[in-house]
């Protein structure tokens, strides 16, 4: 294929005397992993660059590439060299898949996470997601201990070290997100008491912020909005086709970001014409039905916009590399989506959509029962919380104001 892409100067690329033993089956596997050509040419030129730098390193050969010099030539921030960062990546991504490299060994403090996150799976029966929550934050605990270089600093740990950390936490995080992440400290202090190797009584000995009830309203978004938002969308690209399917599940059924790339081909029962989805939140499956626009919505991206690759999720990525989304890509869409249409909104995530759903069928006459059921709510105290924004029917329910008593 390099020949193809560089005719005249193919066997100039391939002579490089680091790269070059690469080069030919790393355009391969670009174009394999859904890389255009231009893009496949991007890379390989940005790649006769990084030969210097892997030179000016001290690598001579292919045989002395190692991973680490590799990532030794990643810019400081990927935004000071674009081409660079973007090729390093992707080969390194290439070498890892061909076993020319090997990852890395955990530090420590990885390794001491991987275990906990074992103890949560196993004992306590966390999600895989809330597992992630809690050995992120027991990562980056770790790190402010400096764990790896004294993993001794664990028999240290004291309230002081655990309020600096609160402390740090709580200059980048709300008062909601502190109290989340002060939970989880509080459950891994738990967990190294129990193997002996903090004392014990450590996570009584933090103070949570003061978080109260029903003190922020749901964010939710007029319905007008809602429905310039998802007609804004451009669905003459794949990606404007994904996009709009996966949004308009979202504002027809209330599904939260990670159902919705969760969501597999199996799940869409066309023949019994409805949908079946597995709440991570509860655990428990919930039937929705395929409304006609929904399906039409469905079929237009399946059809005519999802990559042919063998994945069973039924949301892909539209960029290279190919493969399945993140729910992270659902808010990065949403983003995007909201400043094209110039709409003015005001939050970042497309949760408020969730909540603008519920409001909705509030204010159209639904019961609390049928919204719940929609949302997959366990309970009524959830659904309760959209009362507040049902601001028309509150009037209604307004006692009048006593009459002041003339003197």
């Amino acid at each position: 294929m390099l020949r193809e892409l560089f005719p005249r100067f193919h066997g100039r690329i391939l002579a490089q005397p680091i790269l070059g033993p690469f080069l030919d089956g790393f355009s391969d596997w670009l174009l394999q992993h859904g890389h255009t050509k231009v893009a496949t040419r991007r890379h390989i030129r940005s790649a006769r660059l990084l030969e210097r730098c892997l030179a000016d390193a001290g690598i001579q050969n292919a045989e002395a590439l190692t991973r680490s010099a590799l990532r030794g030539c990643l810019p400081s921030h990927s935004q000071d060299d674009v081409g660079r960062a973007a090729v390093v990546s992707a080969l390194d991504r290439y070498l890892l898949a061909e076993g020319r490299f090997t990852l890395d060994p955990l530090c420590p403090q990885e390794a001491k996470a991987v275990a906990y996150g074992d103890y949560l799976r196993k004992a306590r029966g966390f999600a895989p997601s809330t597992i992630h929550q809690h050995t992120d934050t027991a990562v980056a605990f770790l790190d402010h201990l400096h764990y790896e270089g004294s993993p001794a600093t664990l028999a240290r740990i004291n309230a002081s070290v655990i309020e600096s950390f609160v402390k740090a936490a709580g200059q980048r995080m709300g008062r909601a997100t502190l109290q989340h992440s002060i939970a989880q400290v509080r459950g891994f202090l738990r967990y190294l008491a129990l193997r002996g190797e903090a004392s014990h009584g450590l996570d009584t000995q933090i103070d949570s912020p003061r978080v109260y009830r029903g003190e922020c309203l749901p964010r939710s978004l007029p319905w007008d909005t809602v429905k310039a938002f998802l007609y804004s969308i451009d669905r003459s690209t794949p990606m404007g086709m994904r996009d709009f399917a996966m949004f308009l599940l979202i504002v027809t059924y209330g599904m939260r970001a990670s159902e919705v790339v969760g969501l597999q081909l199996e799940d869409l029962e066309w023949r019994k014409e409805r949908i079946r989805l597995f709440q991570r939140k509860t655990g428990a499956n919930l039937f929705l039905p395929i409304t006609d626009t929904v399906g039409t919505g469905l079929i237009d991206y399946l059809q005519h916009g999802r990559p042919n690759l063998a994945c069973r999720e039924a949301f892909l990525r539209a960029r290279a590399p190919e493969g399945i989304l993140m729910p992270t890509a659902i808010n990065e869409a949403f983003q995007a989506w909201g400043r094209r249409a110039g709409l003015g909104i005001p939050f970042q995530g497309p949760h408020c959509l969730r909540h603008s759903l519920a409001v909705h069928l509030l204010q159209q006459g639904a019961s609390l029962k049928e919204i719940g059921d929609i949302l997959g709510h366990r309970n009524a105290e959830s659904t309760c919380v959209y009362i507040r924004l049902a601001v028309e029917d509150l009037r209604d329910v307004a006692l009048p104001l006593p009459k002041r008593e003339q003197p």
